[in-house]
């Protein structure tokens, strides 16, 4: 393995969103693509009414740019950067709804869901026919063993998808919250492809750099969001560079903020119809109920960036 294929596409990726920021927020500001905000949410975010939406582009455009470049070397790139187009497809339809209709609702749920499922379907067909990579999933801590779902192992490639889109696409919420998550969900995903000889570390490393040059105009104060173009784009990331190297089971552990924030709004809304009105949180996702509890955003994306390090340091023990 050379190691130009590790730290250049993480550096071209980086560079390239650099230089595409300055171009691209300006351009999104003249076509008034503008994020709109819940009217419900904490009334501190109504000041980001306007903010550009849509920034996820400059990851997309980092990352295949970078990835076509490795890919005839590295072929296993191809269906990563698959789902991660395809998902970012998806989001950018519901964001562009959104703004058309200035509404915080894109696309219908069934339309995502439809969409998200043909997405997925292709790559669960290729994972089963023409991958040769087992869909048996290494068991952390548990170093050569392996889980084998048998006929459940296709759904599970749904439900796996499902949940890392949602995970991230519900994570987006404050200043760089999900951007600074998932560099390093995206990092752990470049480490083990190296140590795994995977063959997909160049399209991690991109991810990671784009994520990286992103966060320069996506801290608090955000100067732009990456919208559902960019979270469920990252969603398909992760997902499909789990099954690449059969470790979906490290999801819920490198990820469990995203397991966290949609957990809250899962739970959030079954104890509202149990109770009749009643709430657990006094916001979901997650988030949002610790900046209801006076807690700032910068406090909050710190705290759940250290809680992600911590973990992926705990998966990094559970694969060597």
């Amino acid at each position: 393995m050379e190691s130009n294929a590790i730290w250049m596409p993480l550096l071209i990726s980086f560079v390239i969103s650099v230089i595409a920021g300055p171009l691209l927020i300006p351009f999104l500001r003249r076509l008034k693509v503008g994020q709109p905000i819940r009217q419900d949410g904490p009334k501190e975010h109504l000041k980001k009414t306007g903010t550009p939406t849509m920034g996820g582009f400059l990851i997309l455009i980092s990352v295949t740019v970078t990835s076509v470049l490795y890919v005839k070397e590295y072929p296993k790139i191809a269906p990563v950067l698959f789902v991660t187009l395809g998902f970012g497809l998806i989001g950018f339809l519901d964001d562009y709804l959104k703004i058309v209709f200035r509404s915080s609702e894109g696309l219908r749920p069934w339309q995502k869901l439809l969409l998200q499922l043909t997405v997925t379907g292709l790559f669960a067909y290729y994972m089963v026919n023409m991958s040769g990579i087992s869909l048996a999933m290494k068991i952390p801590f548990k170093e050569g063993y392996f889980i084998d779902f048998g006929i459940l192992n296709v759904p599970m490639i749904f439900v796996v998808v499902a949940g890392c889109a949602n995970g991230t696409n519900f994570t987006d919420g404050l200043d760089g919250l999900v951007s600074s998550v998932t560099v390093l969900t995206a990092t752990f995903f470049s480490v083990s492809a190296i140590g795994l000889d995977a063959g997909i570390h160049p399209i991690a490393c991109a991810v990671a750099g784009a994520l990286l040059g992103f966060l320069l105009f996506n801290v608090h104060p955000a100067s732009v969001f990456m919208g559902d173009t960019g979270s469920l784009a990252l969603g398909g990331f992760l997902a499909a560079s789990a099954y690449m190297m059969q470790m979906p089971l490290f999801l819920p552990i490198v990820g469990f903020v995203y397991v966290a924030e949609v957990l809250s709004v899962v739970i959030q809304v079954l104890y509202f119809k149990l109770t009749g009105g009643k709430r657990i949180f006094k916001m979901a996702p997650l988030h949002h109920h610790f900046e209801l509890c006076g807690y700032s955003e910068n406090r909050i994306v710190t705290a759940f960036t250290v809680v992600t390090a911590g973990l992926c340091l705990v998966a990094f023990a559970g694969i060597f």
